[in-house]
């Protein structure tokens, strides 16, 4: 991540850089990761450790993945440092912290867990949508209302919520599976 801001702030400059980096969804969800495997390895039994949260941040940093192999890779060829820190906010992270939340499951997940682990997603599209009304910059581009139309942006996030709840439905069948067979 730090790799990141750091190939952001000779283009932006400190101030730009810094805004621009908190503007990403995937920033965003991998700095909440990196909190929550923290305290997963620190062996602290604390709300961030939940399975709720554990869910949420698990699903949250594989739709990071996903989403950016589906939709946005192609947009763009990074060099140098920066597929380095490609690779790692959208590959190595999503993949690394995917295979800890099956090495914690647990079997205690259900429906309202799932249905909780959409509210990070809408969370950062109303953040989006907001940050990008102050300064007309959208991070993603299924995002933006000024090239999509506000009913486009709309349909967008309602497409990425509703498939955002099936993934966290698959993690939950994987966790309800696993802990009993």
């Amino acid at each position: 991540m730090l790799l990141q801001l750091w190939l952001l702030i000779p283009e932006l400059g400190v101030a730009g850089g810094l805004w621009r980096f908190v503007g990403y969804f995937t920033i965003l969800t991998n700095i909440a990761v990196a909190v929550v495997a923290s305290a997963m390895a620190l062996g602290r039994n604390i709300w961030l450790t939940s399975a709720r949260v554990r869910l949420a941040a698990a699903v949250a940093i594989s739709f990071v993945g996903i989403i950016y192999w589906l939709l946005l890779a192609s947009l763009w060829n990074p060099q140098g440092w920066k597929l380095v820190a490609d690779v790692g906010l959208h590959t190595t992270q999503p993949l690394l912290f995917a295979a800890t939340w099956y090495a914690a499951r647990d079997g205690t997940l259900d429906m309202r867990d799932a249905a909780a682990a959409i509210a990070w997603p809408i969370a950062y599209c109303v953040y989006a949508l907001a940050r990008g009304a102050v300064d007309g910059w959208y991070a993603y581009w299924f995002l933006n209302p000024i090239e999509q139309g506000w009913s486009g942006a709309l349909a967008s996030i309602l497409g990425l919520s509703a498939a955002f709840f099936v993934l966290a439905l698959l993690f939950m069948a994987i966790d309800r599976r696993s802990s009993t067979g």
